[in-house]
């Protein structure tokens, strides 16, 4: 059976021990490992490894021995309770050997956990496990986590009071870091919040997400709409150093000052612009005070000087890109407030 969406979020966190096996596949490891652990745990709980009813093997070691699955799968454990026979790196030149341990699977038996990288269409292993009544596939792609499974991972780190506005900037957190760094993110809140019963605000987000380069940009943009000049040069200076790319900041600035211009000229005014856009939290409060300094009719010269910026650095001309970019944020930031 193949689930999709909600529905394979769902049986995840919680697989029904009634069904045979269970395959996780994507090319996001991370994302793989993180789900196959949950569910790993809903199955054989907190002391299950420590009890010995989890079995693990690899590929590799399957294709060594074969039986070792369906061995695994009928052993019984010295302690009672649920069993899983967990397959990692799983490919289909071990179809066969699935079909097997599948066939004569019976209910008592471990239940087979089997993880892989990411399987085509005309996948094997990926049919077998989509095809048997007994059995679920479950592929993870590269798509933003939806917000049930955020509110899952807040619930898993005991993270209770969500405020929407906080839960908003989670989700846009959610979208810019990699599964493990945001869990990790997510335990990390857990633990500042420990014994606090205030509710989780959006500042307390933005003080405990890591520092990324993505951060570090945004920091350059803020500087170039805010007007300081002197930032700006340190900032282009720093992120030239880490490989950032001239294009690269440019067409983020574009879009930044792009965002800028939307909400200027939005009827309802700045604040509806913005949430139009779908910013959230200190980077709305501050993107209003940057709106402040520029009117619509300000924005417009900036918004033209990126995209002449653009076309530049895409053009066969040989320029120092760097050197171009930081020339017109320098211009666009002697603008502010003007």
């Amino acid at each position: 059976m193949l689930l999709r969406g909600a529905e394979a979020n769902r049986y995840m966190a919680k697989p029904d021990p009634a069904r045979a096996g269970l395959l996780i596949f994507g090319a996001d490891t991370m994302r793989v490992a993180l789900k196959r652990q949950a569910a790993i745990l809903a199955l054989i709980g907190p002391e299950g490894e420590a009890e010995m009813r989890l079995a693990r093997m690899s590929g590799a070691d399957l294709r060594k021995d074969q039986a070792a699955l369906s061995d695994a799968v009928r052993a019984v454990g010295f302690f009672p309770g649920p069993r899983v026979a967990f397959v990692e790196d799983a490919t289909d030149g071990l179809t066969a050997t699935f079909t097997a341990a599948l066939k004569d699977w019976k209910p008592g038996d471990a239940v087979i956990i089997a993880t892989a990288a990411d399987l085509k269409g005309k996948s094997t292993l990926k049919s077998l496990f989509e095809k048997l009544p007994h059995t679920v596939c479950i592929g993870l792609y590269d798509d933003p986590p939806t917000r049930e499974e955020i509110e899952s991972e807040l619930a898993r780190a005991g993270l209770a009071q969500i405020p929407p506005a906080v839960m908003d900037d989670l989700t846009q957190l959610a979208r810019a870091l990699d599964p493990g760094d945001f869990r990790q993110t997510l335990e990390k809140i857990a633990l500042y919040k420990w014994q606090d019963p205030t509710p989780l605000t959006p500042d307390e987000v933005a003080a405990l997400a890591p520092a990324t380069i993505d951060a570090e940009v945004d920091e350059l943009l803020n500087a170039v709409a805010e007007g300081q000049s002197r930032q700006v040069g340190m900032l282009m200076l720093r992120l030239g150093g880490q490989g950032v790319l001239p294009v690269t900041l440019c067409i983020q600035a574009l879009r930044y000052f792009r965002t800028l211009h939307i909400a200027a000229s939005d009827p309802g005014g700045a604040g509806n612009g913005l949430q139009k856009a779908r910013v959230f939290g200190p980077r709305r409060d501050r993107m209003q005070g940057q709106l402040r300094k520029w009117g619509m009719r300000s924005l417009e010269p900036a918004i033209a000087d990126l995209v002449e910026a653009d076309l530049t650095l895409r053009s066969t001309m040989k320029v120092p890109g760097l050197a171009l970019v930081e020339r017109v944020f320098l211009r666009i930031a002697a603008r502010a407030g003007r």
